[in-house]
């Protein structure tokens, strides 16, 4: 009844552990190598419907704009009336037309909107919105400025709602002392 030495045991269970630790590490290997491509930042490509145009959907409080943006001479056309018509006030007009400027793009895009809902001012928030969104995917790499002048952010800003109790959200109704 011989049994052998604890320590040969011992010295056998090590080289299987080491065999089973160089096999996980080929394995993990392939995976690491993975992961640091997952850590580079995603490259986007273009994202054209049939027509070569670039959709993309904007909104602001309670505005939907939907914009198609082609290469063109700088022809924007909302609902049906030219830009200067539907936003007659300046105002308006330079914030539709921000991403242009932002992207170096003035007057190089046809775009066509159908906005709806809200007032002029959420309308115009939304189509900004729309247009930034549809620039980069037309032209991805359009991402990074459009991204740092903040235009790719739905603005979460809306009407407070009114409570109870109150003449509006936070208006009281007037105090009468006697």
């Amino acid at each position: 009844m011989a049994t052998p030495p604890r320590k040969t045991t011992t010295s056998r269970m090590t080289g299987i552990k080491a065999a089973v630790k160089e096999q996980a590490k080929e394995q993990a290997a392939p995976q690491v190598a993975a992961s640091a491509a997952v850590n580079e930042a995603p490259k986007y490509e273009k994202k054209l419907d049939k027509h070569g145009r670039a959709y993309a959907t904007g909104k602001r409080k309670n505005a939907v704009a939907r914009v198609w943006i082609k290469p063109g001479k700088g022809q924007i056309i909302v609902n049906g009336r030219d830009i200067k018509v539907y936003f007659a006030r300046p105002v308006l007009q330079m914030v539709v037309n921000q991403p242009f400027t932002v992207a170096d793009r003035a007057n190089q895009f046809d775009v066509e909107v159908l906005v709806n809902g809200g007032g002029l001012s959420g309308q115009a928030g939304a189509v900004k919105h729309g247009i930034s969104k549809a620039l980069t995917y037309f032209e991805p790499e359009l991402r990074s400025p459009l991204k740092k002048a903040l235009f790719l952010r739905r603005d979460p800003r809306v009407v407070e709602r009114k409570k109870y109790g109150r003449a509006k959200a936070r208006r009281r109704f007037q105090y009468s002392k006697r």
